[in-house]
């Protein structure tokens, strides 16, 4: 996106600024975004970091203060180089192929013309983009911005949400209350697509019989174009207007337009750009509608049914990031055959047919259609996100393959990673261009590179880390006297959040969706245990939550407000704090920040996880189940497991009836005795040196192994060929 107005109405030597500003690339370079704040800090914040809108908001005396200090037109003129020098190695621009990335070197099946397609239903790129709900989104933002830093041919096809996913408040009961507002798309990064005649470009796909337009956004994600479909069209009827205003609202009914728009309205914008994938990968099974559309453009031209089933599976590729029973969405066949009609049977011998691909068992017609099983039937090849959910996924859709054993499964693993260069503090990044070199988030997946951790010296590394606390803490006071006020809290409660937490505390965090198996109960499931380790005379310890409840979850808003009691015991008050409002700005925060990241989900239900990755580089150390991505993870020295190794069951049985007992009997004794200690245990210059050893043995392992870089490698090497 290119402004020309806001560009011609600035400065001359800030109008540069336009041109970074609408491509994202900014948004992982720490000089890019520092550009944008040091303009108007408060500003900054009033926007939601939104550079376009600061801007055209700043006052015009800042504007002109800016546009004549040296320094800042110096940094300017070094982050625009470097943005340009990397776009000029964009795939398909002139030039580019004399300029080496990781791709072309060892990717050469992928090209300009024809990329490899990405389909998700969310994308976590940026807090100013709400295009994303948790961590399926923040996977989905990582995975564009490795694969733009990695030189991959990559399209993106997502959803534009005209009011996004949820904006939370917590009231002065401790209940969640959800709002939203309309998004002001010419606020954004977006660009509108326009045909020959400068109309909006548009495709149609079938819902209830009527021919629904679809309007194709452009974002740029560094070298990758993300392309969001929205209904919100003239030409639309008001119901179809609605199909894209909210990220997971609504009901099956609501669900099920939303994938069609992505599969089949995805796989007709493809077309209409003139794009013709080198393979599709379905980052979950919201898109799945795609394959059988790419089965009807087949058929269509001639070729028979049976083999445009196989030839379509031959392109497709399926990641499923859940093995929780509500993650993998299920529609009533009356309802498929109600919103798709004549559709399913356009080039189906009958409609039973093409529901059968999206049930365990194809002949049971009283079985729901998943989109999860027809994503894997219509793939060469299904992944789970860690070596463990790989091994759940191979007995939780055996019946697909009912004659082949659990053991040789066709399902595999590639586990998660986090883009390094997101997520680090630019404190620590500093600190990582120095030791390690300037092109260390290139090579972020290289062992070798982080064996150079080990040159930093302890006071030094400590003292960056104590920085981070800090600044964690007063964000945390900052926003609970915000939310306290809003809420309606007493005034002597909203003056204490200043005197909250304490930057020199054991600062554990704990941030993530908030459900039944995250067991956020845990927390405090033993009051008095946690009111003695809180408030312990000479190690005391603090929490920092953070997190959200599906808006029709009353589960977990539930335990969310149980958990909001602590705002009435005073032995708790400055040693627990939860900030409302989580996103990826906060996430932030709260990674870069934190001494210790705490993850307590039931066995095997944390497919991977990715929040206690992004503490790693951050010198954060994990405190975990062993779930997810921390059974590869953990070795004993660089971090610590709660309860014991967990076997997985040979029918499917969860947790043992005491499960939640012996587990929050573990975490506390973890902290009290192992974590606690090896925290306060300082030297004669005030640095724990067992501790930062443990910081650097955390880098050195899992830096590597769990970056984003190492990820999409994989997809590349294994998957996309």
């Amino acid at each position: 996106m290119f402004d020309q107005k806001l560009h011609d109405s600035l400065p001359e030597t800030l109008r540069p600024l336009v041109r970074m500003a609408g491509n994202l690339w900014w948004s992982w370079n720490g000089s890019g975004m520092s550009l944008f704040r040091d303009i108007d800090p408060q500003r900054w914040d009033l926007c939601e970091h939104n550079p376009l809108v600061l801007l055209r908001t700043a006052a015009p005396e800042r504007l002109s203060q800016m546009a004549v200090d040296p320094d800042y037109l110096e940094r300017i003129q070094r982050t625009v180089a470097r943005f340009d020098e990397y776009m000029r190695a964009k795939p398909g621009t002139p030039r580019s192929e004399s300029l080496p990335t990781w791709a072309r070197q060892n990717f050469p099946q992928a090209t300009a013309d024809h990329p490899i397609a990405y389909f998700c239903a969310e994308y976590g790129i940026h807090e100013s983009l709400h295009l994303y709900a948790g961590g399926l989104g923040i996977l989905a933002g990582d995975h564009l911005k490795s694969a733009s830093d990695l030189g991959i041919p990559l399209v993106a096809i997502g959803l534009l949400y005209r009011q996004g996913y949820f904006r939370q408040r917590v009231n002065v009961d401790g209940w969640q209350e959800e709002f939203y507002s309309d998004e002001d798309f010419r606020e954004l990064p977006l660009t509108l697509l326009r045909d020959e005649t400068n109309q909006p470009l548009t495709v149609e796909v079938p819902i209830r019989g009527r021919a629904v337009g679809v309007q194709i956004w452009r974002a740029e994600v560094g070298r990758i174009p993300l392309f969001l479909l929205d209904t919100d069209c003239d030409r639309n009827e008001d119901i179809d207007r609605w199909i894209t205003a909210h990220l997971y609202g609504g009901d099956a009914s609501t669900r099920i337009v939303q994938e069609v728009v992505l599969g089949i309205g995805g796989v007709r914008a493809l077309r209409a750009l003139g794009i013709t994938p080198h393979a599709y990968h379905l980052n979950e099974g919201h898109s799945a509608f795609l394959t059988l559309e790419m089965i009807r453009e087949q058929v269509t031209t001639g070729v028979d049914l049976d083999t445009s089933v196989k030839s379509v599976a031959q392109q497709c590729v399926f990641t499923t990031h859940t093995p929780v029973p509500a993650g993998n969405d299920t529609f009533d066949a009356a309802l498929v055959q109600e919103v798709l009609g004549g559709y399913l049977t356009e080039v189906w011998p009958d409609a039973e047919t093409v529901l059968g691909l999206g049930r365990r068992h194809p002949n049971d017609t009283l079985e729901p259609f998943g989109m999860t099983p027809l994503a894997i039937r219509l793939s060469r090849s299904a992944n789970g996100v860690s070596k463990r959910h790989g091994e759940v996924c191979a007995r939780m859709w055996q019946q697909l393959w009912p004659d082949v054993p659990v053991d040789a499964s066709p399902f595999i693993a590639i586990t998660n990673g986090v883009h390094h260069s997101t997520w680090v503090a630019p404190l620590m990044r500093r600190l990582f261009d120095q030791y390690l070199g300037a092109d260390w988030a290139l090579h972020a997946d290289d062992p070798e590179l982080w064996k150079k951790i080990d040159e930093v010296p302890d006071a030094e590394l400590w003292r960056a880390h104590c920085l981070l606390r800090a600044r964690l803490v007063a964000e945390a006071r900052y926003r609970a006297e915000m939310q306290w006020r809003e809420a309606g809290e007493s005034d002597q409660m909203v003056h204490g959040a200043r005197r909250l937490l304490n930057p020199d505390v054991l600062t554990i965090g704990f941030a993530r969706r908030v459900a039944t198996y995250k067991r956020w109960n845990l927390l405090l499931s033993d009051m008095e245990r946690a009111i003695a380790m809180l408030n312990h005379p000479t190690q005391p310890v603090q929490f920092v939550l953070a997190g959200k409840a599906h808006p029709r979850d009353n589960e977990a808003k539930r335990i969310l407000q149980q958990l909001m009691q602590w705002k009435e015991r005073r032995e708790l008050r400055g040693r627990v704090v939860f900030l409302s409002g989580y996103d990826q700005y906060v996430a932030r925060r709260l990674v870069q920040g934190v001494d210790v990241w705490l993850n307590l989900p039931i066995p095997p239900l944390e497919a991977s996880g990715t929040s206690g990755m992004k503490v790693v580089v951050n010198g954060g150390l994990n405190c975990s189940i062993l779930d997810g991505w921390w059974i590869e993870g953990s070795d004993g020295q660089n971090g610590w497991d709660i309860g014991a190794a967990y076997d997985l069951p040979a029918r499917g049985r969860l947790v043992a009836d005491d499960r939640n007992a012996a587990d929050a009997l573990s975490l506390h004794d973890v902290i009290e005795n192992q974590i606690r200690p090896l925290f306060y245990d300082r030297n004669r210059e005030g640095v724990p040196r067992g501790w930062v050893a443990r910081m650097r043995a955390s880098m050195k392992t899992l830096a590597p192994a769990f970056s984003a870089t190492r990820m999409v490698k994989d997809y590349a090497r294994v998957y996309y060929r």
